[in-house]
């Protein structure tokens, strides 16, 4: 049965919303600058777990953070030694050629260590507030001030990164007070989101009539409940033009942080809100800590936001490919891209738009590989073994035995040389 398609039907929106065009906040060292905000990419933010007192140890974690593409790396300043610490570490990733800037979270005594360490203040490239814990009444209004004092002397931009954990509690109960003479009163859980949001609006009202320009402010206002993120950032969103930092304060373990993470984040990205992410995993025991930087590459990746490195497409398996020989190239080959990108990134721009396609049997296997940049279909359980190669859409070699990884990644490399050189 023949059926007429109207080609002339409006075409469905694609792709994500522009945008909302932020206030434009630099964040500096040396000559290399992270703008976060404007019209400059959505930032990857990430945050060590080493004691920042062990200077090597930080150092070194900030590196791989680095290296694994975080933009700007957070570190916790807590107590003398380790404010004492911070112009050692800035001073070995300026050695070892790591120009990421470099963020101070400070809590409770931020105003003590900013002004009594000038050297880490001025080492730090940016500082974050989180206005819950700087201190009650009038201790908290001069503790903040003097904090946005030292932000104005080194000229340095600050988050105010408010926190469902931290909440100010006297701005929570006034909040709940009023409520409760309403007419017809909020939910709790509605009271609190907007408490979220005018802790962060006041706070960035207060540092501006202390002197912080407004394109040195950038606000998040993290919880850990995934709606609850997208109804704040919604809100705030709505009410300001300051940078939006996004991420769930604390988004568990494994598979479940990756997807809260995920379905959060992608909500927000896809309405054209936030400027800068971090994804707060908890990572294993002896787990790497660039598993956060990773999944938010890929987050920003897949919803076609940014690109980082090159895409592995790799088929689920079915009772067709019985064999994990598909599985374990397809691991082995993004491994390989991963391993590669800090050399390609500088000597063959646009690789990291690359397309490669490792899939396991014949159904779908030489459709996605033509589809992709570069790509190879493996046999699957009772198929000719052999695995055809495509390149740009064309079948070129078809690779058998015990050597078509290597030869496959050899294959990719060539391509990848004689295409992006």
């Amino acid at each position: 049965m023949s059926q007429n398609f109207n080609f002339q039907a409006p075409a469905m929106s694609v792709g994500p919303a522009k945008r909302k065009l932020t206030q434009a906040v630099p964040v500096r060292w040396q000559d290399h600058t992270v703008v976060v905000g404007g019209d400059a990419p959505v930032v990857v933010q990430s945050m060590t777990n080493t004691d920042t007192a062990d200077a090597i140890a930080t150092a070194i974690q900030i590196k791989s953070l680095a290296q694994a593409g975080s933009e700007l790396v957070r570190i916790t300043v807590n107590t003398p030694d380790a404010a004492k610490e911070v112009i050692h570490i800035r001073n070995q990733l300026d050695k070892m050629g790591v120009n990421v800037p470099l963020v101070g979270d400070f809590h409770y005594n931020g105003h003590r260590l900013l002004t009594q360490y000038p050297d880490c203040a001025q080492a730090l490239s940016k500082y974050r507030i989180n206005p819950g814990n700087v201190g009650a009444g009038q201790r908290g209004i001069d503790n903040f001030a003097q904090m946005i004092e030292v932000a104005c002397q080194y000229d340095k931009p600050i988050r105010i990164g408010v926190n469902w954990g931290s909440l100010d509690q006297g701005l929570m109960a006034q909040m709940m007070d009023e409520n409760a003479q309403q007419s017809t009163p909020w939910p709790a859980q509605a009271v609190m989101r907007e408490a979220l949001v005018l802790s962060a609006l006041n706070s960035a009202a207060r540092a501006q009539e202390l002197g912080l320009p407004d394109h040195r402010i950038v606000l998040s206002c993290k919880v850990s409940q995934v709606q609850d993120l997208i109804a704040v950032y919604q809100s705030l969103s709505s009410r300001c033009d300051y940078p939006l930092h996004l991420g769930l304060t604390e988004a568990g373990m494994g598979s479940k942080g990756v997807v809260a993470s995920t379905a959060a984040l992608s909500v927000l990205l896809q309405q054209g809100i936030g400027d800068t992410i971090r994804i707060s995993l908890t990572p294993e025991p002896g787990g790497a800590r660039t598993k956060e930087v990773q999944v938010a590459q890929e987050i920003l990746q897949t919803m076609g936001l940014r690109a980082f490195t090159p895409m592995v497409v790799a088929c689920p398996g079915c009772g067709r490919t019985s064999s994990t020989f598909f599985q374990e190239l397809a691991q082995e080959v993004e491994s390989y891209l991963r391993e590669q990108m800090p050399i390609w990134r500088s000597q063959y721009p646009g690789v990291e738009n690359m397309q490669v396609a490792v899939m396991g049997c014949v159904v779908n296997g030489p459709g996605e590989s033509k589809h992709a940049d570069i790509g190879i279909s493996l046999p699957g359980t009772g198929e000719v073994p052999s695995a055809p190669v495509y390149i740009d859409g064309e079948r070129t070699v078809t690779l058998k035995g015990e050597t078509i990884a290597q030869e496959f990644k050899q294959i990719v490399h060539d391509y990848v040389h004689q295409r992006y050189a």
